[in-house]
């Protein structure tokens, strides 16, 4: 469970495991056909197939050790906003840790995808976890790129993911510290 965030927190937001009981919220965000999409969700039919997928994956990434996304909490509401976490990836056989985000429509452009994602960046390099994070995107995701930038990735490459064509965003390590370092 190294990667995960749980009991982490932002300025606005806490960070926790997701939960059987988030189904229903989290539900929403797959009823909608564009996030559904730009997710990689498509190919499953309706909200509850999708949530249902979703909620696997996350469960079998915690049992394996291989990060996840946590449920993000409003601290001012206390009401779930969106996921946001470290994954571990293969991408082009080799180990990478992808920084990923996902918010609800309602809460969305209002800076909270670009606070989980500084926080699980600053997160994983505090403690070691590899010398660089990736973001994959597909390229019509246009908030999602907005939100790598922010965080100070850069474009890599296309890359091939699970049949589908994405874009890999990256920082490194020494990036982060350069950073770090003009913000002082």
């Amino acid at each position: 469970m190294k990667f995960l965030l749980t009991n982490q927190d932002t300025e606005r937001l806490k960070f926790r495991k997701l939960e059987n009981s988030d189904f229903e919220i989290w539900k929403d965000l797959f009823k909608d056909d564009t996030t559904t999409k730009l997710l990689g969700m498509d190919e499953f039919k309706t909200p509850e197939e999708r949530c249902a997928k979703w909620f696997e994956w996350t469960f079998y990434r915690y049992e394996n050790n291989l990060g996840g996304q946590n449920i993000l909490v409003s601290k001012e509401h206390n009401k779930i906003i969106g996921q946001s976490g470290l994954l571990v990836r293969e991408i082009d056989n080799s180990f990478e840790l992808e920084i990923a985000y996902s918010i609800l429509p309602q809460y969305r452009m209002q800076g909270f995808a670009y606070e989980a994602a500084k926080k699980c960046r600053d997160f994983a390099f505090e403690n070691s976890f590899h010398e660089r994070l990736v973001s994959m995107i597909f390229s019509e995701n246009e908030n999602s790129k907005k939100v790598a930038l922010k965080n100070g990735m850069k474009l890599n490459r296309k890359v091939n993911f699970n049949t589908k064509e994405m874009e890999l965003f990256q920082i490194t390590r020494e990036e982060w510290k350069s950073m770090q370092s003009s913000a002082e």
